[in-house]
């Protein structure tokens, strides 16, 4: 009975300290189903994101009843300016633009592993709607893509699009895509290892082309 309030009382301290950390910002796995649920309820219509990258502005409409779970955690990093001065580090011609990773890596640290559950998959990965990025199920995080063309086999597999781009299509069209595979590889690839560990010093060195996401802000 000791070992075990002390071991109470050993998570309770590890709580408060960890609450007032940078971390506490992070979201547990469980994102809140309840609480979501009773914002999707009072919050009618999509949301509104304004994305500023170093070739113009693009806007994605959130849609909640197509992936609550999905959907509140892209607002929740947009919210707390996690996207803010990122890369966009993997955009692969007639497939997707993806970005994800923060330009400073110690925040990349504080959510790479905070992981959501799935969604259903209700609307399909057609061009210029906005997808979760993951490796196995229940590892959502913070990387992001947009199709380019349609991707429909993407659904079956999985990836469950939370929003559309309902303008600036034609910027997303544009941001630079000469690298490839090479500058961010996929999560699957696991070729993100410099990213991860060094952030905008590698991509700006490595890849200096890439187009950079300034700010995402909801309107």
């Amino acid at each position: 009975m000791r070992t075990r309030a002390c071991a109470t009382q050993l998570l309770a301290a590890t709580i408060l300290v960890l609450g007032c950390e940078r971390v506490e910002r992070v979201p547990s796995s469980d994102v809140g189903a309840n609480a979501i649920a009773r914002r999707v309820a009072t919050e009618a219509g999509p949301v509104e994101v304004a994305v500023e990258t170093s070739q113009g502005e693009f806007v994605i409409a959130v849609h909640r009843d197509w992936a609550p779970l999905g959907a509140e955690r892209f607002l929740t990093l947009v919210e707390s300016g996690y996207y803010d001065d990122a890369r966009f580090h993997r955009v692969v011609p007639d497939f997707i633009v993806q970005w994800g990773l923060a330009g400073d890596p110690a925040i990349t640290a504080e959510w790479m592993n905070a992981y959501i559950p799935d969604d259903p998959v209700v609307a399909s990965n057609t061009r210029g709607r906005i997808t979760f990025a993951f490796t196995d199920p229940g590892t959502r995080a913070t990387q992001v893509y947009i199709n380019l063309v349609d991707n429909v086999r993407l659904d079956s597999t999985g990836f469950a699009p939370f929003g559309e781009i309902i303008s600036g299509m034609e910027v997303v069209d544009a941001l630079y895509s000469g690298y490839g595979e090479n500058s961010g590889g996929g999560l699957r690839r696991g070729d993100q290892t410099r990213i991860v560990a060094h952030g905008n010093l590698h991509l700006d060195r490595e890849y200096p082309l890439l187009d950079h996401l300034i700010r995402a802000v909801r309107r």
